[in-house]
């Protein structure tokens, strides 16, 4: 044990002086990188989203606040820049903008967790203990669900966790071994007195989310149906089942149930490596999630993002009142640059998130906090963009910024023909695409662009018009975005739900970080993620445009754009 607790020491003190990196699958790598890996290039990494110093990172794990202080947990390779050898890293805040790295909170040291410390969540127990449910892989390789409490509940950093004798807390009797994991946060039921907890398997390809009951948190129990499970989606990775207020932009606890609120259950689909949620009821005495009919129950429901986004997970904020998203957004370059880069992965910014006043969809927007890293400001205001009209928004970094516009659309006569076949807007990007002139845009911006063009990533809009509505369509266009050969660059895609005829305009707020660019469409209805990696538009030499290529003409009423400073972090 005394030999264990040296290694670690050592591999705390590189963690400070060297850096890390974890991705979000569950394969396993044996070509491990060393920790002398050279890192060659810093172009492509972020100034203010959270990523360590070096290696590799992906889930966040069981975010929290405690004490005054935001605790941010993540899957972490502490000796390269693949996935494997994974721990439970730990940074801590008090703005959830700069952060300190700490020790390790969870890594490898018992029977059952040797061959690992995966995915998992915080709850805070009734006397004010975080307590981390987690998956541990043991020596037979069996997915198991494990349980840590803080050494010292005095220290609100809370930097060494203890983990019980009486681990697993939640064996495999019953379930496939080799798909069981990723806890969430329990909740708690004051009329049975008795907490839940909700697990992600498959049966199958059926996606499951098992629940356990427990009255001590130490025995659990799984009950003798599912909380919720859908066909044809495979294993359901990383759940997540909250409450949200039918009012208002206020999170909720978890344990909170009764009138005036709906839950969510999130789930990350392993098969397409992309999230869905649904809003719906939990029927309390069944046991039973059921989901709202207004969006489907499936792999082409509605998404937190729909672009580079994995593995999220949300907590509630007691400080602010509010429910706060944090997401993995892997690299999308070559495994072999992220060896050349000696890192891979960032955490997207975190979002507040609340119910839309329609009922059936989230919101999310920024964390307010992310404003204090803005500086140097530019504009335009009322500006009219004809067909084919492009504007550049110069005086600023654009590289590292913040972009806010709000698009007026005069008229929405020339609109296109929406096609009824037109199911898949991420197919439907890949067809139309930024140059594809159409009645009603496409119009937006383009980010991290060479000066004449040769790249550029479109972010934009387009109008079609259905039969009895105003269809939105939003777009990120990487497909100029790099000339390097080994990138990949997907189209994302999603439909914003808005009624673009009454309100005549829509906002579109876009974070442009060096290799990250974060959209939040329609005041944050619809968001996307891409990682771009140029070989001309970068620091200094990236330029940003404001553009219209629609038929129609389009008003910038107002732009707003500001250079964003470094947190202080890692």
């Amino acid at each position: 044990m005394a030999n264990k607790n040296l290694q670690w020491v050592l591999l705390f003190f590189l963690f400070f002086m060297c850096g890390l990196k974890v991705e979000a699958s569950h394969k396993v790598h044996v070509h491990l990188q060393s920790l002398q890996a050279p890192l060659i290039s810093n172009l492509y990494r972020t100034a203010y989203h959270f990523q360590p110093p070096r290696h590799w990172i992906n889930d966040p794990n069981g975010p929290m606040y405690y004490k005054g202080i935001y605790h941010l947990f993540y899957q972490y390779n502490p000796y390269g820049s693949v996935w494997g050898n994974i721990v439970w890293a730990h940074s801590v805040s008090t703005d959830l903008i700069n952060w300190t790295p700490v020790e390790p909170g969870i890594y490898p040291s018992k029977p059952f967790d040797v061959n690992g410390c995966w995915s998992g969540s915080v709850t805070i127990l009734p006397d004010g203990t975080p307590a981390i449910l987690y998956t541990g892989i043991d020596a037979q390789n069996h997915q198991i669900q494990n349980i840590a409490y803080p050494k010292n509940l005095s220290d609100p950093y809370l930097i060494e966790w203890v983990k019980p004798d009486y681990n697993p807390v939640i064996n495999t009797n019953g379930v496939n071994a080799s798909a069981f994991r990723d806890p969430t946060t329990a909740w708690y039921n004051p009329k049975d007195k008795h907490w839940r907890v909700v697990v992600g398997s498959r049966r199958g390809d059926r996606g499951l989310a098992y629940l356990y009951r427990s009255k001590d948190f130490k025995r659990w129990v799984k009950t003798a149906h599912p909380l919720h499970s859908s066909a044809t989606t495979g294993m359901w990775e990383c759940p997540d089942f909250f409450p949200v207020s039918l009012q208002g932009q206020n999170g909720l606890d978890t344990s909170v149930n009764g009138p005036g609120l709906k839950h969510v259950l999130k789930v990350s689909l392993d098969v397409t490596r992309y999230e869905y949620y649904t809003v719906g009821k939990y029927l309390t005495e069944l046991d039973k999630y059921v989901p709202d009919n207004t969006s489907a129950d499936d792999h082409t429901g509605l998404r937190y993002d729909y672009g580079n986004f994995y593995a999220s997970k949300t907590f509630y904020d007691p400080a602010k009142h509010r429910r706060i998203l944090w997401g993995w957004s892997n690299e999308s370059d070559s495994v072999a640059d992220d060896v050349a880069k000696g890192w891979a992965g960032i955490q997207t910014i975190p979002r507040s998130l609340w119910l839309d006043k329609n009922g059936r969809q989230l919101v999310q927007w920024p964390v307010e906090e992310l404003e204090t890293l803005r500086g140097k400001q530019v504009g335009l205001k009322n500006t009219v963009l004809k067909s084919g009209d492009m504007v550049e928004v110069k005086g600023i970094l654009t590289s590292q910024a913040d972009v806010e516009v709000t698009f007026d659309l005069p008229s929405l006569e020339d609109a296109e023909p929406f096609d009824p076949l037109w199911m898949d807007p991420q197919i439907l990007c890949s067809k139309k695409g930024a140059n594809t002139k159409s009645g009603v845009g496409p119009f937006g911006l383009f980010v991290l662009s060479s000066e004449k063009m040769e790249e550029r990533t479109a972010v934009f809009f387009q109008v079609y018009r259905a039969v009895d509505k105003h269809v939105v369509l939003m777009c990120h266009d990487p497909s100029r975005s790099s000339l390097r050969n080994e990138v990949y660059i997907p189209y994302y895609g999603g439909f914003v739900d808005v009624d673009i005829k009454k309100e005549g305009k829509i906002s579109l707020r876009t974070l442009i970080d060096h290799s990250v660019v974060e959209s939040f469409g329609g005041g944050g209805k619809t968001c996307m993620t891409s990682r771009i990696y140029p070989s001309m538009a970068v620091g200094e030499k990236a330029h940003l445009f404001v553009f219209n290529n629609g038929l129609e003409d389009v008003k910038v009423t107002e732009l707003n754009a500001w250079e964003m400073g470094r947190p202080k972090m890692n």
